[in-house]
């Protein structure tokens, strides 16, 4: 049972001063307890202040339970944008919630693109009956959409266009958007598309420069100089780098034949820029793209594929040091050390590593610059190497009383370094080159080749030099 809470409230960020609200435990309290004791009007009161943003992030983060009596509870209250927010691991579990009278109305007010996102992940009995909700000609809009290749600019355009012929003036541009029904105007859109006879893009113009203008003044005129046109068969990550590159704010989507069929804004873009980061992190850590949400076996089974991998790493790894048995027996100090040498060499990599894999996911490494950063990272290693090794030969000399010992470590420690350089480089460069993500296997290569050099360095050097 939850607590009654003293005092509600939503903590407001100190330095901004636009109201815009997160939630925090009391205010997650407070509506736990309305929901507990079915005060639909207290409930929708403490709801009130949320973005759509934060009511996602609050039935992400409660029990499934409390999630069924909350949105049960709000059912008419809830907002198309809410399921847009939501993370894709409980949206079919809302969906499969809500009325069909609140779903059809929340789903009506969602951009084309937004209801295609919310679709294509769902099963088809759920996805039939979302596309059942919406008029004629937006199930349509959707339903061509749908047609595109998954991750395609097809998929994540909007089709809610302005468009305007390109021999139009500035009044009569304004004299349209003013006499057309609000509802045939997208939400928000920052472009009049300026278009030929054959529907082809020719320019853009901003809304700033189209409000500030004379009212006879040529559209042609007042274009935006920054133009791109979007195919609809582009992967999404390819339009994701255009805006970011060329600091676009919208881009007009054409078909086969160049007529414009839609429109991506930047927020989209950067949604899709954001993904691919996100997946990138979560991939080099190998725990694929799981949420907070997944169940314990989703999980475990996303996991267990890379704890796998790494067993087997670590299995050769082993292998190598069983080699050196003899070695290790008569002298101690090589068990005591050799983890360092290995350890060392791990995190330089994965250094290296992550460098190599966001300046790929940012195409700021390409084949004009491969080698220079290449050579760059094992200069860096090599000098990292030579500051360590001096450490550990005075450690080692100091703690075992060996010379011998400290120059060996020492040795070892830059040979790893300099491999750690080459092969955190390297060998996503490689992996990329032969069509395997390199975020998603990346990791494993590299430690195996650090640990596996580290250990071969020293323990192959101990053994010819202090034996």
């Amino acid at each position: 049972m939850v607590d009654e809470p003293q005092e509600f409230e939503l903590a407001a960020d100190a330095d901004d001063d636009s109201e815009a609200y997160k939630l925090n435990k009391r205010a997650v309290d407070s509506i736990l307890y309305a929901v507990e004791i079915d005060d639909a009007a207290k409930l929708t009161e403490l709801m009130e202040p949320l973005h759509a943003a934060d009511i996602a992030d609050l039935l992400e983060q409660i029990s499934g339970f409390e999630r069924t009596k909350l949105i049960r509870l709000y059912d008419r209250e809830f907002d198309g944008e809410i399921l847009s927010e939501l993370d894709e691991s409980i949206r079919e579990e809302v969906i499969a919630i809500l009325t069909p009278e609140v779903l059809s109305d929340a789903v009506r007010d969602m951009d084309s693109d937004d209801v295609v996102d919310l679709i294509e992940d769902l099963e088809d009995a759920q996805a039939a009956s979302i596309l059942g909700a919406l008029e004629d000609a937006d199930r349509v809009a959707v339903e061509q959409a749908l047609t595109y290749p998954e991750y395609s600019a097809g998929r994540l355009m909007q089709r809610e266009v302005v468009m305007a012929p390109e021999h139009w003036t500035v009044g009569e541009a304004i004299d349209h958007l003013r006499a057309t029904p609000e509802e045939d105007l997208p939400d928000q859109f920052y472009h009049i598309v300026m278009v030929n006879p054959r529907l082809h893009p020719v320019g853009n113009v901003t809304l700033g420069k189209l409000m500030r203008s004379k009212r006879n003044t040529p559209l042609r005129d007042i274009l935006e100089e920054t133009f791109q046109v979007i195919p609809a068969l582009r992967d999404e990550g390819d339009v994701a780098y255009a805006f970011n590159q060329y600091h676009l704010i919208s881009a007009p989507v054409v078909d086969d034949e160049g007529r414009l069929i839609g429109v991506i804004t930047i927020d989209d873009a950067m949604s899709v820029l954001d993904e691919e980061h996100e997946e990138d992190i979560l991939r080099l850590a190998g725990v694929g793209e799981g949420s907070l949400s997944d169940r314990v076996i989703e999980t475990t089974k996303q996991r267990l594929p890379w704890l796998a991998v790494n067993l087997v790493t670590a299995i050769a790894a082993s292998l190598v040091i069983a080699q050196f048995e003899v070695a290790i027996a008569q002298i101690v100090a090589l068990a005591v050390l050799m983890p360092i040498v290995a350890s060392m060499g791990g995190n330089a990599g994965t250094q290296s590593l992550t460098v190599a894999v966001r300046a790929i996911a940012t195409r700021d490494l390409t084949g004009s610059n491969v080698w220079r950063v290449i050579r760059r990272e094992c200069l860096v290693g090599l000098v990292n190497g030579l500051i360590f090794a001096v450490i550990m030969a005075i450690v080692g000399f100091i703690w075992f009383g060996s010379p011998a010992l400290g120059y060996v470590i020492a040795t070892a420690m830059v040979v790893n370094m300099v491999v750690a350089g080459l092969a955190g480089t390297g060998i996503p460069i490689l992996l990329e080159r032969i069509g395997v993500d390199p975020a998603l296997a990346s990791g494993a290569f590299v430690t195996t080749v650090t640990d596996v050099v580290g250990f071969f360095a020293f323990l192959g050097l101990a053994a010819a030099v202090l034996l």
